[in-house]
């Protein structure tokens, strides 16, 4: 049974450019990673500051291992001019896919 990671995070407005971009600047390097399934960006268009990060993994073992990853720490990295993190406050959510459903051929 897969695993679902929900990473929320809380960015002011005024680094929310700032965030989307360091994002882009390492996008790609899970999707490498064994048990990787499935990555999602979510920007809020509500006007709340909190911001979503999805991925989906085979299994806890293999979110476990990107966790310990070189990969992982170079995303993770601080930035050449960078001002600290973007974020005020993040928060781990996991979950069992209990259910799944991709779209049928019409």
């Amino acid at each position: 049974m897969s695993v679902a990671k929900v990473n929320a995070i809380t960015v002011p407005a005024e680094r929310a450019e700032e965030f989307l971009a360091r994002f882009a600047a390492r996008a790609g390097s899970v999707a490498t990673m064994p048990g990787f399934e499935a990555f999602e960006l979510l920007q809020p268009n509500d006007g709340r500051d909190v911001y979503l990060v999805v991925t989906r993994w085979a299994s806890e073992e293999d979110f476990q291992a990107w966790l310990a990853s070189p990969a992982f720490a170079h995303g993770h990295r601080p930035h050449g001019s960078d001002s600290g993190p973007v974020s005020s406050h993040s928060e781990l959510w996991s979950f069992d896919v209990a259910q799944q459903e991709a779209p049928r051929p019409a």
